[in-house]
Formats: C-alpha cells, structure tokens, sequence
C-alpha cells in the first residue's frame, strides 16, 4: 500500500472527527459562556459549587469519561450513542478549560467601567452584556481558537468508544499493511493538515486583537 492509499484511507474517517468537533464545540462554547460568566459574578456556596463543576470536568482524564458514559451507564440503564458520548465528554472537558479564559477575560476589564455604568443607572445584568462581555470575548478570542485545535485533537480518542475516526482508520490500515510507521506518520500529518489551518487563523485573530487593544489604547 502506498503512502497516497494510507493516507487517503486514513481521511476516510474525517467525517467522524468532524462531526465529533463540531458536536463538541456546541457543547464547549454554551458550558464555556455560562459557567464562566457564572463564576465570575457567584460568590460565597454558589461559586464553590460553580467551580466544583467546572473542575470536574476540566480535570477528570477524558479517557476515563468515555468509559464511564458509554460502557458503564448502560449498566444503570442509560444508553448513550458512541457519537453523543464523544461529542458530550470533548466537548464539556474543553469547556471547563474555555471557561476559565472567560473568567480571565472579564476579570481584565477595568473596574471602573462598570460603576460608570452602573452609576448611570445601568442595572448590572445591562453592565455585563453591553461592557464587559463585548471587550472579554475580544480577548478570549485567541484562546477559544487554541481550546478548538484541543478539541480537534482530543477527537483521536474517540476510537475506544468504537467510532471509526481518523485515528481508527489508522489501526485498520497499520494492521493490514503491516507497516506501522508509515501509517502513524501519516496519521500524524493528517492531523497537522486538518489543525494547521486553524493555527493560521488563530494567529491571524491574535493580531487582529492585539492591533484592536492598540487603537483602544490609543483613544
């Protein structure tokens, strides 16, 4: 097999890591927006309980998550498909850790900004949507594009949930063309091919922002 066949064979299951990506991310980005936000404005039992579910799922080992949701639920009684499973555990895991960049963000706004606002009769909720939020999320932009690229790569486990990803594909191929390290570095660049480009975003935005932070500066 040659190396353009193991590395076609391999993308044959781009389809599957797509998919999980964007499930992910629709789980990642609301969990992210939400319990940040949350966490920045709780205090006192309500933070703590906050920060114990961002940290759950920010510091449990993946691998484990995928395991307990899709073979030891079922034992309970709750089944779950193998894509939902994935999608969910990626995409929670990665959010704790998005969640955290818009804690940051909001916390590096000035305060002074919101008594303004405050003062001029705005209520907080208004403060928080109008001020803070749009500033923040300017901010955090970089490392949301960082926090995907995780995602995409997080996506090489979901093969022990059985879905035939990019990195299952590989297992087949490597099996049967005896030839394991053609077929890993080829699955290496097939993962560099799908995240480079999004890296080249991701600096392309952090310049933005930066050049964006220069004109605010500036006024």
């Amino acid at each position: 097999m040659s190396s353009v066949e193991i590395f076609a064979g391999i993308f044959d299951g781009f389809r599957i890591t797509a998919t999980v990506t964007a499930l992910g991310a629709l789980y990642a980005v609301p969990f992210a927006l939400i319990f940040g936000v949350a966490q920045y404005l709780a205090t006192g039992p309500v933070r703590f309980a906050i920060t114990a579910i961002i940290e759950f799922w920010r510091s449990s080992a993946v691998i484990i998550l995928l395991f307990l949701f899709y073979y030891v639920l079922p034992v309970v009684g709750v089944h779950l498909t193998a894509i939902t499973v994935s999608s969910m555990v990626l995409g929670l895991n990665t959010g704790g850790y998005g969640s955290q960049a818009v804690r940051a963000g909001l916390q590096s706004i000035e305060r002074g900004q919101v008594e303004a606002a405050l003062a001029l009769g705005l209520r907080r909720s208004h403060a928080l949507c109008l001020i803070e939020l749009p500033q923040a999320l300017r901010r955090m932009a970089p490392a949301f594009v960082n926090l995907f690229i995780q995602l995409i790569k997080g996506t090489a486990l979901v093969s022990l949930v059985t879905l035939t990803d990019m990195t299952f594909r590989a297992k087949e191929i490597a099996e049967l063309a005896y030839n394991p390290i053609g077929v890993y570095t080829s699955l290496l660049l097939a993962y560099f091919v799908v995240c480079y480009p999004v890296t080249v975003f991701g600096r392309w935005l952090e310049q933005r922002v930066d050049q964006g932070r220069g004109l605010t500066d500036g006024i």
